[in-house]
């Protein structure tokens, strides 16, 4: 009667043939287990860095949308001489003599008050 193929492999071992590789598994469990709670070098400080990637990233990108906006207002201000005098007048509150500044509470303002 046949053997099916590989039945035969522990035995081929020899006398504790099995036990001889009982470390393995073993050191593979405690290096694991030192990954989740090595505060240097472990998982936690893998996915700290993960989150922290992935805001920077996000604030790349806003950044890239602020850089592109910035830069129509540049162009802008260098062609369109109206768009000069209206970035000089609302940046320096600038106003051409007889002319009235009235000022509005920003959009940020919490105060429903009329000013």
């Amino acid at each position: 009667m046949a053997t099916p193929r590989g039945a035969g492999t522990f035995a081929a071992l020899g006398e504790g043939g099995v036990k001889r590789f009982l470390w393995i598994p073993a050191l593979l469990g405690a290096a694991v287990f030192y990954a989740f709670i090595d505060d240097e070098t472990g998982v936690r400080p893998w996915l700290r860095l993960s989150m922290d990637l992935s805001a920077s990233q996000e604030r790349i990108s806003a950044l890239e949308i602020e850089i592109a906006a910035l830069n129509r207002d540049a162009e802008a201000l260098g062609s369109d001489p109206d768009a000069l005098e209206r970035a000089i007048r609302e940046e320096l509150e600038f106003a051409r003599p007889g002319e009235v500044v009235v000022r509005l509470p920003s959009a940020a303002s919490t105060n429903p008050r009329i000013p």
